[in-house]
């Protein structure tokens, strides 16, 4: 196989990648749960230990691609319940709260439980320690609203540079 050399420069001449490349994965963070978490709460609350990532971004242009697959669902019918993305105390799907933006979902029958995820990016704009983390609620909380009962949860975040 040869060696192709941009126009026509030694491999030693190359200083620069062409523009339009942009940044690089600088650092990922995953964690993953067999342990079904439930709860009868109407405000969102973690869904697990490995579901909240304590980070330090490495610069204020730091971006963040999160990844969340989890099962999720309720014991009653017709009951919705709902999950979220926090980055410390802000809800990233939903400046109300009462619903979720990022993803709501509802059960048909009771103990109806479905595969779910979300995908979000964020800029943070900070290099102080940070924390995002899946919350889920339920919508009436005469239910129990339910998440990796019957499956897991996975939460990966990728930091690259802007």
């Amino acid at each position: 196989m040869a060696i192709i050399k941009p126009n026509n420069n030694t491999l030693s001449g190359i200083t620069a990648l062409p523009t339009g490349l942009g940044g690089k994965a600088i650092a990922n963070y995953f964690g993953v749960d067999t342990s079904e978490r439930g709860t009868t709460s109407t405000s969102f609350t973690t869904a697990s230990n490995t579901a909240s990532i304590t980070l330090t971004p490495a610069s204020t242009s730091s971006k963040f691609a999160l990844f969340s697959s989890f099962t999720i669902g309720n014991n009653g019918a017709d009951i919705r319940s709902l999950a979220t993305i926090y980055r410390d105390s802000t809800n990233l799907g939903s400046s109300g709260g009462d619903s979720c933006i990022i993803s709501s979902f509802s059960t048909q029958s009771n103990d109806k439980e479905i595969p779910a995820s979300m995908v979000y990016t964020d800029t943070p704009n900070t290099t102080s320690s940070i924390t995002y983390s899946l919350q889920f609620k339920t919508e009436n909380g005469s239910y129990q609203c339910y998440v990796a009962r019957r499956g897991l949860i996975s939460f990966n975040i990728i930091e690259y540079s802007g």
